[in-house]
């Protein structure tokens, strides 16, 4: 049973006993229910403010997870990058150089891609400058990956435009040395006495004697342009060797090819002859690069050893006159 109340009254200086009516016993529970309610929001929300439940704990170490993993991500495509870069670099400085291509300029092998507002979608997202500065690695990184590709396959063809090269420019003596009436008599690029006006006069090709009918072969893979006689270099085969390289083998005493026929090195094109301005049977041989002469004795590599070639260039300058 509730005790009842007192108040205190000054004037009587006495206490009066409190009487409890229905509306004020209303007020009072209201009151009650009131202040409980505002001490149980109170309580709940320092609960939800400082204290994680398992459901939030899970979402916090779910994020820290994904946060971890873009630093790891940022970290790795850093890596593929530095990688990228070393290929870049040996590809201009080493591969393009020894294939005689112009490197990639940096401004296409790196160029910006996309516009200001291509990451804007990601703005909103927690730690969204992390996930932007990824993106823009990652899709830099694509692009530079496509220039490389792209440019790998520029070389793989300038490495086969190279072995095809190699095959057609002149690298073997046209005339065998092994025969014993096959020697040199002058070499190129020279000036020389020439055998019948007794005058200096450059000589432009390399001269082999031999006795006629030594076989004559094709120095490297090409077509021949020309076949025909004159009175200077007589009967003459000219073949171009593409990369612009040409060959000519004159004063033959016959011929076994045909204009326009192609023939790969070490074919037979003719023989040795003594046709045209010529003071016996001999072969005048010339390397041609865009039209104009080179010293053939720099293009025997295939055939002599290092000290054979030296052997060959002492003979070839020792002699002082021409057959031609």
């Amino acid at each position: 049973m509730r005790k009842a109340g007192y108040q205190f009254n000054s004037e009587t200086l006495s206490f009066d006993k409190i009487e409890s009516t229905f509306k004020k016993k209303f007020w009072r529970l209201i009151k009650k229910i009131i202040s409980s309610f505002s001490l149980a929001i109170v309580m709940l929300y320092l609960v939800y403010t400082f204290i994680d439940s398992p459901k939030e704990k899970m979402l916090k170490r779910q994020y820290e997870e994904m946060v971890t993993q873009y630093h790891l991500l940022s970290n790795k495509v850093e890596q593929m990058d530095n990688v990228l870069k070393d290929m870049e670099s040996r590809d201009d400085n080493i591969y393009r150089v020894i294939f005689e291509a112009d490197p990639i300029p940096s401004s296409i092998r790196r160029a910006g891609s996309g516009g200001v507002n291509q990451y804007e979608y990601l703005k909103h997202l927690d730690n969204s400058d992390l996930i932007i500065e990824t993106s823009q690695k990652i899709n830099e990184l694509s692009k530079a990956i496509y220039i490389q590709s792209k440019s790998f396959d520029e070389v793989e063809k300038l490495v086969k435009n190279k072995i095809d090269m190699l095959a057609c420019i002149p690298a073997i003596l046209p005339i065998s040395l092994k025969n014993k009436d096959t020697r040199i008599v002058s070499s190129s690029y020279g000036y020389r006495i020439h055998p019948i006006y007794k005058t200096k006069k450059f000589h432009a090709g390399m001269d082999f004697t031999g006795a006629i009918g030594t076989p004559i072969y094709a120095t490297g893979n090409g077509t021949v342009i020309t076949n025909q006689f004159d009175k200077g270099y007589g009967r003459h085969v000219i073949i171009d060797h593409g990369f612009n390289y040409k060959t000519m083998y004159a004063h033959m005493d016959e011929t076994t090819v045909k204009k326009g026929q192609k023939v790969k090195r070490g074919d037979i094109i003719g023989y040795v002859g003594n046709s045209g301005l010529s003071t016996g049977p001999h072969l005048h041989y010339e390397v041609r690069k865009n039209d104009k002469p080179l010293d053939p004795v720099n293009f025997y590599f295939n055939d002599l050893t290092p000290d054979e070639y030296e052997a060959f260039v002492e003979a070839a300058n020792n002699t002082g006159q021409s057959m031609d």
